[in-house]
């Protein structure tokens, strides 16, 4: 099965994806069997790990995209993209 990809998705947080909205965004993705990756500038992150969602170093307004690959998912990046732009918890 090929890798699923979103639409890019603008970061709405003040701060970015700093350690709190990262940690939301992370036990959304953990829901999902799918191997989940945020994609920004070509640099991939796993979405179910908080360093490496950081790692990024994404910003307010930066867009981003969320693969993932396995049997569900579409259902996580709808998931994974709607935390993200709901502000993931913060907004």
């Amino acid at each position: 099965m090929a890798a699923v990809v979103s639409s890019p998705v603008s970061i709405v947080n003040a701060t970015g994806l700093h350690a709190r909205p990262a940690a939301n965004l992370v036990n959304v993705a953990k829901q999902y069997k799918a191997d989940i990756k945020l994609v920004y500038k070509g640099i991939e992150a796993n979405a179910k790990s908080v360093v490496s969602v950081m790692g990024l170093d994404v910003s307010k307004g930066d867009q981003i995209q969320i693969k993932a690959d396995g049997l569900d998912a579409n259902e996580a990046i709808k998931a994974v993209t709607a935390i993200i732009a709901s502000g993931c918890g913060e907004n």
